[in-house]
């Protein structure tokens, strides 16, 4: 299938004074169909203008090409008009002779009246006719970037490229011309390419939004669709159901780059010491209860204690940036969701499986379903109250809010919902929020309920917004909760370091276990680099009754377990359960190589030897069938089966995934 315009594996290395270079841009892929309007967004430096100026055949491409209607650009040329942001007009030239000088040089063929119309059309085009014959100097900002404008589009260029055309405007002017420009491209089929800064801009305008990556070797990150139907109004545009979805979706993107470049600064190259391949680390998690090992192992100096001399604590969101960091390498190890290095290994990152290993589980249990009060003071206090009152609602959509796909409070809530006989994907709706959002939403009624972790639960209970209707110690009491998660080849490269870090973990979820250390952890995991929250709604230890005994149904906070009888230890059973789950929904396909994958993600053995070095005994904890509160249990026995057996589910595939640990480490 041949594209209006195809940039194919562009590669700019532009070269230094001192007989460097600096790869700008990378393997740029981007095909753009005709009357598409596609906008380039990114931070300062990532390479837009650029890419933009190879589209405009301004500068050549290092190694690769760009077409246009299958004819390789090599040079300027008017079927590629290009508005800049300084407007670029001849002073002494009005704005009628602006737009004549190029009708003219393009057209020379045509008559001079004929000429003219086109210039008096377009003039009339861009509301300029009052201003015809006024000197550029005369002419306010706006009005210079609608000469602009008028000059590139009176040429019937066959694209249209613009260079942050609105970007010195006031905010009126801009949104005027915003308005007029994607008028005339809708009227017109005018395919145009434009970089801007302006997340809202491209919201409107857009077809198609590419981010790019930081420099240097800058990458197209991801390319959002706009299903925002045209014509398109400003105002209907912002009520929009997916305006603040792709809105968001930039902000985070930018936001990401933004965090990844000062990573990026301070990140030195591995340092080798006390025997150990690597002593610097950076290590992700969010601010949850159950990031308590970590806090405590900085706090308590058990890092350092086993040789890490250097390790930064990352404070991310939510769990997209713990995914984003470990697939991107800017991360050396992060707390996940215990099902998130299953998901990264069978390509839940868009497809791409990362091959991703756990040798730890630092927590388990720590979840609970929360759902508002009103839910409660209508008699809602089970999941067979929740069912009958879906039914009687099923014209208004319920939304319940998760964290991840991957994490256990998503595939703990649809199996709890799909027990009851209730459809996760049909009868309510599942949302993907960060978890200190959940009693924000809760409260302003965007959502109905959720599964989070601690202390959001308890905080909702606290405030009176929510209240638990289930916590996991009903629905798989002893579940894996929080994991440690590397990548394979991270693992593989500093394989003492790795066994170091869960040394120092597992001593810290020993502490944190202890009854005796409560008060100080919970001290700890109230500092503002933690949890930053009040005090009172991080619970450890004995439930708090005052706030969590609700009548009827009795209700506890949930339960972290820390350590304990083969609590830390990885368990394979667990993760083929979890890889079931990820299955029936739709999530990632069934591996044929299951037990392949397990071997090879479950690193049992360097648990063991962490254990060992500790003086803890190797604990002997061989899980047998996983008993789950429908009465039904699980075990590896033929897990195709057990899928098949399953009421509600999605059509699941099973497919072999290969794996690959060869992919190169982050090193600034």
């Amino acid at each position: 299938m041949s594209f209006f315009v195809a940039v194919d594996q562009i590669e700019k290395v532009f070269d230094l004074g001192d007989n460097g270079k600096y790869i700008a841009l990378k393997g740029i892929d981007l095909q753009i169909e005709k009357g598409e309007f596609i906008s380039l967004i990114g931070h300062s430096g990532c390479g837009k203008s650029t890419l933009l100026n190879m589209i405009a055949g301004l500068d050549l491409p290092t190694e690769g090409v760009v077409t246009l209607e299958g004819e390789q650009v090599r040079k300027p040329g008017p079927d590629r008009m290009v508005v800049f942001q300084n407007y670029s007009l001849l002073p002494w030239r009005t704005v009628r002779e602006n737009i004549g000088l190029a009708v003219d040089a393009v057209m020379p063929d045509l008559s001079k009246g004929d000429r003219s119309a086109i210039v008096e059309r377009h003039i009339d085009l861009v509301g300029l006719r009052p201003h015809g014959d006024k000197l550029p100097a005369m002419l306010s900002g706006g009005q210079k970037q609608r000469v602009a404008i008028a000059r590139a589009l009176a040429i019937r260029p066959k694209l249209l490229l613009l260079d942050e055309p609105f970007g010195a405007l006031d905010a009126l002017t801009r949104g005027n011309l915003q308005e007029q420009l994607m008028k005339i491209c809708e009227e017109n089929q005018v395919t145009a390419v434009m970089v801007t800064h302006d997340v809202d801009e491209a919201v409107l305008l857009s077809d198609r939004i590419v981010m790019l990556t930081n420099g240097p070797e800058s990458k197209i990150g991801q390319i959002l669709e706009v299903d925002i139907p045209r014509p398109r109004k400003r105002m209907e545009v912002v009520e929009h159901p997916s305006y603040y979805s792709l809105r968001s979706e930039m902000i985070y993107f930018l936001n990401q780059q933004k965090r990844i470049k000062k990573i990026r600064a301070r990140k030195a190259t591995a340092i080798a010491r006390h025997g150990l391949e690597k002593v610097n680390l950076e290590i992700g998690f969010l601010p949850l209860t159950a990031c308590a090992p970590l806090a405590v192992a900085k706090e308590k100096n058990f890092f350092a204690k086993h040789g890490l001399d250097e390790v930064t604590l990352v404070r991310e969101s939510n769990w997209r940036g713990v995914e984003d960091g470990i697939v991107g390498g800017y991360l050396d190890a992060a707390q996940m969701p215990s099902g998130m290095p299953m998901w990264l290994t069978l390509g839940g990152e868009g497809d791409k499986p990362i091959s991703v290993v756990t040798s730890l589980t630092m927590t388990r249990n720590g979840n609970a379903i929360t759902l508002d009060k009103r839910f409660y003071d209508k008699g809602i206090h089970s999941l067979s109250d929740f069912k009958r009152f879906l039914l009687k609602t099923r014209n208004r959509q319920h939304r319940l809010g998760v964290v991840h796909p991957s994490s256990m409070h998503n595939l703990l809530l649809r199996y709890w919902l799909a027990s009851g006989g209730i459809d996760p994907d049909l009868d309510v709706s599942l949302q993907n929020l960060p978890p200190a959002q959940m009693v924000v939403d809760l409260q302003a009624g965007s959502i109905d309920g959720y599964c989070v972790g601690e202390p959001w639960n308890i905080r909702a209970a606290m405030e009176n917004v929510g209240f638990t209707v289930a916590t996991d110690l009903e629905i798989w009491n002893g579940h894996p909760g929080k994991v440690l998660g590397v990548r394979e080849d991270w693992a593989n490269s500093y394989p003492n370091t790795h066994i170091a870090l869960v040394k120092a973990l597992l001593e810290a979820c020993r502490y944190c276990a202890d009854e005796n250390n409560a008060e100080e952890v919970r001290q700890i995991l109230a500092k503002r680099e933690y949890l930053s929250t009040d005090i009172s709604y991080i619970q450890l230890g004995d439930p708090n009754i005052a706030f969590c005994d609700l009548d009827r149904p009795m209700r506890e906070y949930a339960h972290h377990l820390f350590y304990g009888e083969g609590a830390n230890r990885p368990s394979r059973t667990e993760q083929l359960w979890i890889m079931t789950q990820l299955a029936r929904w739709g999530h990632t396909p069934f591996p044929r190589n299951w037990m392949e994958i397990l071997e090879r993600m479950c690193r049992v053995s360097v648990f063991s030897t962490a254990a060992r070095e500790l003086g803890i005994l190797d604990m002997k904890y061989n899980r047998g069938p996983i008993p789950l509160f429908d009465g039904t249990s699980f075990d590896t026995e033929d897990p195709i089966a057990y899928l098949n057996s399953l009421g509600i589910k999605r059509d699941f595939s099973v497919a072999e995934v290969i794996l690959d640990s060869r992919s190169p480490i982050f090193a600034a």
